[in-house]
């Protein structure tokens, strides 16, 4: 089991702030599949919480990957920042992805470089 969490690199957000947009893509996907995915949810939890960082170019390559996840039935986030920092009011940031289990979530995000 594991849970992707997939960060836009065109709107040069600082680590800070990525590192925070992921921990918002990483509770709220989480807690999604806590309510729709119990199973996978508890495995995941009792594996370790196991959570991948990976970068997309911009994003248009995001929600391409939201769409797919959710029609092949995954828990997925999409974070729209509030815009008191670094990017616009509602721009998309980041993507939460699982937890799922790998070989599902691998189709999707197994080739997208690591953050």
């Amino acid at each position: 089991m594991k849970q992707v969490l997939v960060i836009r690199m065109d709107l040069g957000m600082g680590r800070g702030k990525v590192a925070v947009q992921c921990s918002h893509a990483a509770v709220s996907s989480a807690e999604q599949a806590r309510i729709r995915f119990r199973e996978w949810y508890d495995k995941w939890i009792q594996e370790g919480q196991a959570k991948i960082a990976v970068k997309v170019k911009d994003e248009n390559e995001l929600l391409d990957l939201e769409r797919r996840a959710r029609a092949m039935h995954l828990p997925a986030y999409v974070v729209h920042d509030m815009g008191l920092t670094q990017v616009p009011t509602g721009s998309i940031t980041c993507l939460g992805i699982g937890p799922a289990p790998v070989n599902i979530v691998d189709t999707l995000t197994g080739e997208l470089a690591l953050l």
